[in-house]
């Protein structure tokens, strides 16, 4: 869950064992009918006896198996049409001998002895090669139930498979050859899935992306990615209008808010966004094509099916860029089919608990764009035939507040800053929350008290998880049988190996801080273009190196302290910011912190924080006087700072580095 949880240093209050993992046989989970994996090694890798030289061999030594098994199977290549990472240098032949010499004296796997009762080690071999067949497989599974709803408005699971088909056609229409780049600019809207699926099926490459960049951003990832062709939504035009002229794209078309609600409903909503609310700017994209109508040309054509190998490119998904310049990783099918396999084998921990619905209903408030809602929403949602209610505007809580209240919501995903600013809204806490099965907390740190408010509100905790655009995206996730809130990010999903390293690549003891390292099936096979940048973040033995801190404790569960970057020197001193907004949002008067470090002449660097007011009375004083009662001295902010927001992504995760800026 892109970046998720980041909590405060070593003092982590250790997971109460849970029941001993066993590689039991399951039915192939992936798999969009009743069946969930065998026992077996999905997708496993080089033993590091090979060199990572390419961003390919990356992939491949990031898909070893479970617990020293001895039986492996290799995962399928990235695509060779595609431009693939390849780091600058060849890697030894060998591991360094330090690290051959660390990794024989740790634990093998600690978290398998805390895995939910029967839970298997390793996801089975994948029923499905591509994602375009997985998604049609669920449409004729589960034809006659609503697959995504907006506005009121209900799409079936067979529709879903009509419209993506015509929509498809169309694209095929255009001579776009397989493999290229088909960008999709829009928000939770019926359209996102229409076209996601058409891309899939059609055997070309979905490029997310963020509808509110400015134009200087959505030109960077439309000229890094090659897109040929763009979705977009009318509210977003003018930013395209003022870029596409510089890109590669010579397909434009063009959705409107009401496209796919019904005549006259559709017609009411286009009118009053562009009339009343005037959320549609003046735009001219001379020779793009509307939505409904390459729909309705696309409907008198005949679709082919792409063929598709797993290794194929699905997504370019592009980080975020809270940490630099926005890069895309690769996600190929075999990478995103794996992890909703992993996610839909650990889900089933979730129905001892409480037994699975009939019907599903996920809420989808998060982008679909993003990788978080992209795969535990559409993706999970699709194979379990659950029906996704989307919000096009979570940061309209009372609206959002008012679609929740028409459904039994089951399975919630979200953040902290979402769940906190739900947990302030009158009318949400009128809800009736007893069908909630599951939220899911992913994206940033889950902050203790919010969780504990959460639950004492909705009778649900947050299970947290963990993940990052680059591995499609959930590595960890805690077990969904567990009542608690852990404060860390759980255990290891089944098929993924988590390492903490130091500076030097070496694994370092339980307990140790150091870099958080992932290997398993869904690790991307390098970032579009940058084998510069490939070649930093994978190991030569297929770990991808997150950038995040933290430490393993002695029954596998990870505890984040920060990100590597946002870091804090202090005299010498570690300072994570995360410890410090988790101590100061605990203050009552808080209702949102942010820490950074600042220069400073005499330590090197000091903490600032910045706070937004829950309480108007709230003083510098007030907070100075709690930290001095919580934090030691050289982790007091020397600088505090009042605003009426903080910057935020389109996620929700606060930019720190927006703050420095």
């Amino acid at each position: 869950m892109a970046k998720a949880s980041k909590a405060s240093a070593k003092a982590v209050s250790k997971p109460a064992a849970g029941g001993q993992g066993k590689a039991a046989a399951a039915k192939a989970a992936a798999k969009p009918a009743k069946s969930t994996p065998t026992a077996k090694a999905a997708a496993t890798a080089s033993t590091g006896k090979k060199p990572a030289t390419k961003a390919a061999s990356a992939k491949a030594s990031a898909t070893k198996a479970g617990p020293g098994k001895a039986g492996t199977t290799k995962s399928s290549p990235p695509a060779k049409a595609v431009p693939v990472s390849k780091p600058a240098t060849a890697a030894s032949q060998r591991l360094p001998k330090a690290l051959t010499e660390l990794a024989a004296g740790l634990p093998q796997k600690p978290w398998l002895n805390s895995y939910p009762k029967n839970m298997p080690a390793e996801i089975g071999a994948l029923p499905y090669s591509s994602i375009g067949d997985f998604l049609v497989g669920a449409c004729k599974q589960f034809a006659g139930q609503p697959a995504f709803t907006c506005m009121g408005k209900s799409i079936t699971y067979a529709e879903l498979e009509r419209l993506s088909a015509a929509f498809g056609a169309y694209l095929q229409s255009t001579g776009l050859q397989k493999g290229a780049r088909v960008a999709l600019m829009m928000p939770n809207v019926l359209q996102y899935p229409v076209a996601m699926m058409a891309v899939a099926r059609a055997g070309f490459t979905v490029v997310n992306v963020n509808p509110l960049y400015t134009p200087r951003e959505l030109e960077h990832q439309l000229k890094d990615s090659g897109a040929q062709a763009i979705v977009i939504l009318e509210n977003f035009a003018s930013t395209l209008q003022a870029v596409v002229a510089r890109t590669s794209v010579k397909h434009v078309m063009v959705a409107a808010m009401g496209d796919l609600l019904g005549g006259l409903k559709g017609s009411i909503v286009n009118l009053v966004v562009r009339r009343v609310k005037k959320m549609v700017p003046a735009w001219s994209l001379p020779g793009h094509v509307k939505f409904n109508a390459a729909l309705k040309a696309g409907r008198g054509m005949a679709f082919k099916p792409a063929t598709v190998a797993a290794s194929d490119v699905a997504f370019l998904q592009y980080t975020g860029g809270t940490t630099g310049i926005s890069k895309g990783a690769t996600l190929s099918h075999s990478n995103v089919l794996a992890n909703v396999a992993q996610n839909a084998l650990w889900l089933q921990d979730a129905y001892t608990v409480k037994p699975k619905p009939a019907h599903l209903n996920l809420v989808c408030a998060l982008p679909l764009y993003h990788i978080f809602a992209l795969t535990v929403n559409a993706l999970m949602g699709m194979q379990m035939g659950g029906q996704n209610i989307l919000i096009p505007n979570p940061r309209d809580i009372p609206s959002f507040v008012k679609e929740m209240g028409k459904y039994p919501i089951h399975i919630f995903p979200g953040l902290n800053t979402l769940f906190n600013a739900l947990l302030n809204n009158e009318d949400f806490r009128k809800l009736d929350f007893r069908p909630l099965l599951l939220t899911l907390g992913g994206g940033m740190a889950v902050q203790k008290g919010v969780a504990e408010r959460w639950k004492a509100l909705t009778g649900c905790p947050i299970s947290e998880g963990y993940g990052l655009s680059e591995t499609s995206p959930v590595a960890t996730a805690n077990k969904f049988s567990s009542g608690d809130f852990t404060g860390t990010i759980g255990l290891p999903l089944p098929s993924t190996e988590i390492t903490i390293r130091d500076d030097d690549g070496n694994n370092v003891p339980l307990g140790e801080v150091g870099e958080i390292c992932i290997r398993g099936p869904q690790v991307m096979a390098g970032y579009w273009n940058r084998p510069d940048e490939t070649a930093k973040v994978m190991t030569e033995d297929g770990f991808f190196k997150s950038g995040d801190m933290g430490f393993m404790d002695e029954r596998g569960y990870t505890k984040i302290v920060d990100r590597k970057k946002d870091m804090i020197l202090v005299s010498g001193f570690n300072v994570y910011p995360t410890e410090l907004e988790e101590v100061v949002a605990a203050h009552p008067g808080v209702l949102e912190v942010a820490a950074i470090g600042v220069p400073d002449e005499h330590s090197g660097e000091v903490p600032k924080l910045f706070i937004v007011k829950k309480d108007p009375a709230l003083t510098a004083e007030a907070i100075t006087a709690f930290c001095r009662e919580n934090l030691t001295g050289y982790k007091r902010p020397r600088y505090i700072e009042f605003r009426t927001e903080l910057p935020k992504t389109p996620v929700g995760k606060i930019l720190r580095r927006a703050l420095r800026e």
